[in-house]
């Protein structure tokens, strides 16, 4: 690979020949974050395909959804770290190659089952990297001084990440899905895409300069608020990001007996609607800091309720309608989460706050595997419905613990 200069560019004025390139350092870099998502979501578009075609029981396939979190987490806490000590671009270099790895070996799981779990918790561990440094990296170069900066770019700096891995999330499941439906050798070659995908993007960001370089030699500077204010304002927050979602695509589906085709319109459905809504979310989020992250857990509430009803009528229309519900609270938490973090960090641990952030999302994503555990002590419907009182609950937590706080306006 060619030398690329880690010394970032000074500010241009507005009109020069060399603008508009750098305008784009951070979409181009953005697309590592697609196929980051992409490559969580192929998996579960396929997974009555492991039921039915490779004989998984139900155990195993939710437990091989869950290993994906098993790798995230580990991922996230220890590269968000490092990114601020080594730089974004290497670790999410390295992170994308491991992506890229982690599909061969779930294509070799095809042929012998066991490849499937390695893969799928390295697919964990590159997606962690990638969502820690990549955050911080693509925000970093969507501001000054690689951008002119002004209330559009200040907005779409925070939130860019969160876009292209919803995108991800939304077009990796339904691609997989309807090429495992009707190409042949469905279990090989519904990860094309990604590999194509995941190529592209890191030849894509291939220019994109580092921007961890200008943060060195602030790093013993303290500011002992902001673990508090992230306890206080995000964590309550944050699981519900992807507790929402994957019980949308994951859970819901089996319990209307939705076929592989349903399945991957669920899938794209839930992060597709989180991705729509995101330009509302932020319009909310000017009215009031706490608005989006309450306007979304109560969209969250909602979402659960519909999905106890549609569990107990076995209805798949009405199980659509819940998950695109779900979906939409999806975007609204996602946006408060990243803006706010955005906010909370100063520049030499903003990877770090960002691995956080994504971590105690990520946990939520567990909410499938917890549900089949639980399922034999009640049922689903009823599983749903404590979902959405608990959902409630963080909403009301959330307020409670803003109550004294001042209320900035978000412009």
């Amino acid at each position: 690979m060619s030398s690329i200069t880690t010394t970032p560019p000074t500010p241009l004025a507005e009109g020069t020949p060399s603008d508009p390139p750098r305008r784009r350092y951070g979409l181009r870099a953005a697309w590592i974050m697609m196929a980051s998502g992409w490559s969580a979501n192929q998996f579960s578009a396929l997974l009555g395909a492991y039921r039915s075609e490779l004989g998984l029981s139900e155990s195993a396939v939710t437990g091989l959804f869950a290993l994906y979190v098993v790798g995230l987490i580990p991922g996230l806490l220890v590269c968000g770290p490092l990114a601020d000590r080594v730089g974004r671009r290497p670790v999410a270099s390295t992170a994308l190659a491991l992506n890229l790895l982690s599909t061969g070996a779930l294509m070799l799981g095809a042929g012998a089952t066991g490849w499937l779990w390695p893969g799928r918790f390295v697919t964990g561990v590159s997606a962690g990297a990638l969502l820690a440094a990549g955050s911080a990296w693509i925000k970093e170069l969507s501001s000054e001084p690689y951008v002119h900066l002004d209330p559009r770019t200040a907005s779409t700096a925070s939130r860019r990440a969160g876009l292209f891995v919803s995108a991800g999330f939304a077009s990796g499941g339904l691609v997989a899905a309807l090429i495992a439906r009707w190409a042949g050798a469905p279990m090989v070659t519904a990860y094309v895409p990604h590999l194509l995908l995941a190529a592209g993007a890191g030849l894509a960001a291939l220019t994109a300069p580092e921007t961890g370089t200008r943060h060195r030699g602030t790093h013993a500077e303290r500011h002992p608020g902001v673990g508090r204010l992230f306890r206080r304002g995000v964590l309550p927050v944050a699981p519900w990001v992807f507790a929402a979602p994957s019980v949308g695509f994951v859970t819901l589906p089996g319990l209307v007996h939705g076929g592989l085709v349903y399945t991957g319109v669920a899938t794209a459905l839930v992060p597709g609607t989180g991705l729509l809504v995101q330009p509302l979310a932020r319009r909310v989020a000017q009215r009031h800091r706490l608005a989006t992250a309450v306007v979304g857990l109560l969209v969250v509430t909602v979402g659960f309720g519909a999905a106890a009803l549609a569990a107990a009528t076995e209805d798949p229309t009405t199980a659509l309608a819940a998950a695109a519900v779900l979906g939409a609270g999806y975007g609204f938490v996602l946006t408060y989460g990243l803006t706010e973090v955005t906010a909370l960090a100063p520049p030499h641990r903003l990877a770090r706050l960002t691995a956080y952030f994504w971590t105690a999302a990520y946990v939520g994503m567990l909410a499938p595997y917890a549900m089949t555990l639980l399922s034999g002590a009640a049922p689903p419907p009823a599983l749903l419905g404590a979902a959405a009182v608990l959902a409630a609950l963080s909403c009301v937590l959330l307020i409670t613990l803003h109550a004294r706080r001042p209320d900035p306006a978000r412009g």
